[in-house]
């Protein structure tokens, strides 16, 4: 018994910390997972930048919810840029594989921007909420330069 329970937490804890490509069975099922995670963050970011450029009422209960979503986003398309899933259905650069540290600084860039949407929006400020969409925006723009197809 004494042994039993030490190796169960370690069979639970080593399936935890199995890659990410593990969950998924090919390739494209990564692709279209990190497609999807990136289409909800982007439709949700459109939506606060509609208010935040005057292009929509601002709303600020809506563009809380929003970043809160694109905060949620942010963390889960990164799992699935794994090995083989640079071809395809697919507009992510090669160079991704290439410059692994320099595509996750991106993302954790992204990442640290999109917390800062969240709690300006939290705020109810408009301007706080501009500044930050600014910010998010520079950050998704930097990423698409260097690692997405046009």
């Amino acid at each position: 018994m004494k042994i039993a329970a030490p190796l169960a937490l370690a069979l639970v804890f080593g399936s935890l910390s199995a890659p990410a490509s593990a969950q998924f069975q090919r390739p494209d099922d990564a692709v279209k997972y990190r497609k999807a995670a990136l289409t909800v963050m982007s439709n949700h970011f459109g939506r606060i930048g509609a208010m935040a450029n005057g292009r929509a009422p601002f709303d600020a209960k809506a563009a809380a919810e929003s970043a809160a979503i694109v905060e949620t986003m942010s963390k889960l398309p990164w799992e699935g840029f794994v090995a083989g899933t640079d071809k395809g259905d697919t507009r992510a650069l090669p160079k991704i594989w290439t410059e692994q540290a320099k595509f996750n600084e991106a993302a954790e860039r992204l990442q640290a921007d999109t917390a800062k949407l969240n709690a300006a929006a939290k705020t109810g400020n408009l301007d706080a909420i501009k500044t930050a969409f600014g910010a998010t925006g520079q950050s998704c723009k930097a990423c698409h330069d260097a690692y997405r197809k046009d």
